[in-house]
């Protein structure tokens, strides 16, 4: 058997094992939703957000889990293109600033006790850092505008790193994964896979990324549509898409999320380039989705699209578009709020609050009037 077959084997024991969420558990906390002191769905999504995570979770989603961000980095070929209005030698010392401490992430992460977890998934300068994981699968991939940006058994390795990370997070004891990621060029690659895999026309779903002017957006969209008119990717083959166009560290994150939602642990989803490797997950497995909570809505182009297309709604809208996993971990605080309204709050039975509805029933049954 060969190395590509046993790793497309692998992928497929995941897929396999990926279920629905728990009924029976999301019923148990809608109910006690309802008999808190509030009147009955007062609390809007934040109730949504609680019984999704009872589903995930099999039970009462724990208060204080153990929660980390993966920031999966990798470069991008099509930078050779002109792109990107920053050179790919960022992806690096980005990654040297992850490490330092000194990233939005960071800050974000040390203000929320969120563990930053940063990977080297293909970055072209090799960041052989204290505290950086490396699964470096090449170089960076290719420049698929003018050839494929990796072989699919790159693209598998990619995934299957994910999946591990994901393995070694829950052996951690980590009870929400989150999605982050930085790569020079990423925002091309995500529109070509979205573009490939949903059927949107390039000019939608291609957006400034690092902050292009008119005139080098439109050159980054004619890049897009050039490389999807040479490929021509199916589809119908989430992988074979990653693998023409798509990015290593798109495609880890979709190992992520698959490795996540084998292990019934919720995964909230950045930006753009965090989404599309939901996508590709999704596309993957379609039982995956119940296991994305999406974090914010990104002012990149397309994700607004990407969005309804996999029916998800952001919790929050900031014009925010910097990736790295900012987002998910802002959106952390609701996760967190969500399990303890549902474990802290409490009853009107337990705080001898009168409930008005059960109040009205009992006395029309007696023959009285509220």
């Amino acid at each position: 058997m060969t190395e590509e077959r046993k790793m497309e084997e692998q992928l497929q024991a995941v897929i396999d094992v990926v279920k629905p969420l728990d009924e029976a558990a999301m019923s148990k906390a809608r109910e006690r939703m309802d008999i808190l002191t509030k009147p009955q769905e007062s609390l809007g999504r934040m109730e949504d957000l609680a019984v999704q995570l009872s589903g995930i979770n099999g039970d009462f989603f724990p208060c204080n889990s153990k929660k980390r961000v993966v920031v999966m980095a990798a470069d991008h070929g099509i930078t050779e293109e002109g792109i990107s209005a920053y050179p790919s030698e960022v992806t690096a010392q980005m990654v040297a600033n992850f490490t330092g401490g000194g990233a939005a992430i960071n800050v974000l992460g040390r203000q929320g006790d969120v563990e930053v977890e940063v990977v080297d998934v293909g970055v072209k300068i090799d960041t052989n850092l204290p505290g950086v994981r490396r699964v470096r699968i090449k170089a960076g991939t290719e420049n698929f505008r003018r050839r494929p940006a990796m072989s699919r058994s790159e693209a598998l390795q990619a995934i299957i790193a994910g999946i591990e990370c994901a393995e070694q997070a829950g052996e951690a004891g980590i009870k929400v994964l989150a999605t982050g990621e930085m790569g020079i060029g990423n925002t091309t690659a995500s529109s070509a896979v979205m573009a490939a895999l949903t059927g949107y026309e390039t000019s939608l779903v291609v957006g400034r990324g690092t902050g292009l002017d008119d005139d080098r957006l439109r050159h980054k969209q004619e890049v897009v549509t050039g490389a999807l008119e040479m490929h021509k990717p199916d589809s119908a083959d989430p992988l074979g898409v990653l693998s023409l166009v798509g990015g290593l560290e798109i495609a880890a994150l979709a190992g992520l999320i698959l490795g996540a939602a084998k292990l019934r642990i919720p995964v909230i989803i950045d930006g753009f380039i965090s989404s599309t490797a939901a996508l590709s997950a999704v596309k993957l497995c379609s039982n995956a989705r119940y296991y994305l909570v999406p974090s914010h809505l990104s002012a990149e182009s397309g994700h607004a699209l990407l969005m309804d297309y996999l029916d998800l709604k952001p919790y929050i809208n900031m014009g925010m578009r910097l990736g790295e996993g900012t987002g998910a971990v802002l959106a952390m605080y609701l996760l967190e709020a969500a399990a303890r309204i549902t474990l802290e709050m409490a009853t009107f039975e337990d705080a001898n609050v009168s409930n008005k509805e059960e109040d009205s029933i009992s006395s029309d049954q007696q023959g009285g009037r509220p």
